[in-house]
């Protein structure tokens, strides 16, 4: 069964605006969680080009990245018209997709993320606007206790701060994240499978590392806006128009993994900084 999602309200694109990030319940049906799920899970190409980002305390997160989407499930899923709509409605203008990923935390040796902001290493890409955002959909269902996103709430009205290296990650300056952390309201963004949750490029967000049996896979999608075409050719393309499909092109494709000759994104290949994500 295909999944209805409503249009955003009002209301809803105002809480964006203000708090920095959003959350939409029941994003994928039970049917296109477990669609995408079995995917991921016989997809040897995707799992073969996972990077092993590790986190200050040396733990581990597989994180796999592409930038354009293909014709698999991944795709269906990142160019579908509920998806899309919803970024450009967020966003007030046109969107094309950047790239996304996959993060996969482990039972009990999934890594933390640190605290940063997108856009303070998508900035050094010559992107001169902040006017991107990402959408992480839950696969498994995200926990205290499995490391789910944490946002600081309105924290992209700061603007963007510096960022430097922490273990194998680029992290928010500690002295200016100490700050934030006084004074922003610290939320996390538990969510069953299938939900999803819709942050700034300037939201300040991390995670803890799964510390639970449980696996958490997130598949995030990250969208930047049409007249912020970037300045500077990297790893990451430049406007490229986006081709929606129906919603009901996620079932229909069904548990199509990654072609072969889908291209992954490798840690040596990230010219701007280190890769990070959620």
């Amino acid at each position: 069964m295909n999944n209805k999602v409503k249009p955003l309200t009002d209301e809803q694109i105002a809480a964006f605006h203000r708090d920095g990030f959003l959350i939409i319940e029941k994003l994928l049906s039970e049917e296109e969680v477990a669609l995408v799920k079995e995917a991921c899970l016989k997809d040897e190409v995707l799992m073969q080009s996972a990077m092993e980002m590790k986190d200050s305390q040396g733990r581990k997160t597989d994180l796999s990245l592409w930038n354009h989407p293909g014709d698999d499930i991944y795709g269906m899923i990142a160019r579908s018209e509920r998806v899309v709509d919803t970024m450009e409605k967020l966003l007030d203008d046109e969107v094309y997709h950047y790239h996304s990923k996959l993060s996969a935390k482990k039972p009990r040796v999934g890594g933390a993320w640190e605290w940063h902001q997108d856009y303070g290493y998508w900035y050094q890409n010559g992107c001169l606007f902040p006017d991107m955002a990402s959408i992480f959909i839950a696969v498994d269902r995200c926990t205290k206790e499995n490391g789910c996103l944490q946002v600081l709430k309105g924290s992209h009205k700061m603007g963007r701060i510096e960022h430097s290296f922490t273990g194998e990650q680029t992290g928010a300056d500690p002295e200016r994240m100490a700050w934030c952390m006084e004074k922003f309201e610290r939320v996390y963004c538990e969510m069953p499978a299938g939900s999803a949750v819709i942050f700034h490029s300037n939201t300040l967000h991390g995670s803890e590392g799964n510390l639970s049996d449980e696996s958490r896979w997130g598949l995030i999608s990250v969208y930047n806006t049409k007249h912020n075409d970037p300045l500077r050719e990297h790893h990451h393309p430049g406007y490229t128009p986006l081709e929606k499909v129906p919603d009901s092109a996620i079932v229909t494709i069904g548990a199509k993994p990654s072609e072969k000759t889908q291209k992954y994104l490798n840690q040596e290949e990230d010219d701007t900084s280190t890769t990070v994500d959620v």
